[in-house]
């Protein structure tokens, strides 16, 4: 399906990896052309490697290649309030926060209110070297 998806430009998967081994997975997912241009991404990451900084870099990295490589203007984050660890990754990397919509997606056959983050590719051009010392190349 994520091959499909990539082949079609409406999807992209990437695997998070740690001393070499798969520890979680961003999804850049639900890409829109036409007036939108946007797209909605999407992170899991092994309990035992969370808070590691593993998937600020990668939705750092994610953000780079949604704007600079697929010129898309921009992408969406939500959140199930209560995931306290998914809300410190946009926290970390200053996502804007939007508001909150309630039952916005079922999540094991519950409707789900989420907290809605985004950043637009204007915003991405006044902070992609912010991005990059912080998150992809290191002080």
């Amino acid at each position: 399906m994520r091959e499909r998806e990539r082949q079609l430009g409406t999807g992209y998967g990437f695997g998070i990896f740690a001393g070499g081994r798969l520890v979680g997975e961003l999804t850049l997912s639900s890409v829109q052309r036409g007036p939108f241009q946007g797209a909605s991404i999407g992170y899991w990451v092994d309990h035992a490697q969370a808070g590691r900084g593993y998937v600020p870099e990668a939705v750092a990295v994610a953000l780079g290649f949604a704007f600079d490589d697929l010129d898309l203007h921009r992408i969406e984050i939500s959140i199930i309030p209560r995931n306290e660890r998914s809300l410190r990754v946009v926290e970390k990397l200053g996502i804007r926060m939007e508001g909150v919509a309630l039952r916005y997606l079922q999540i094991d056959g519950i409707w789900e209110d989420h907290a809605r983050f985004a950043i637009t590719a204007e915003e991405w051009v006044v902070r992609r070297d912010e991005f990059m010392e912080s998150w992809i190349e290191g002080p």
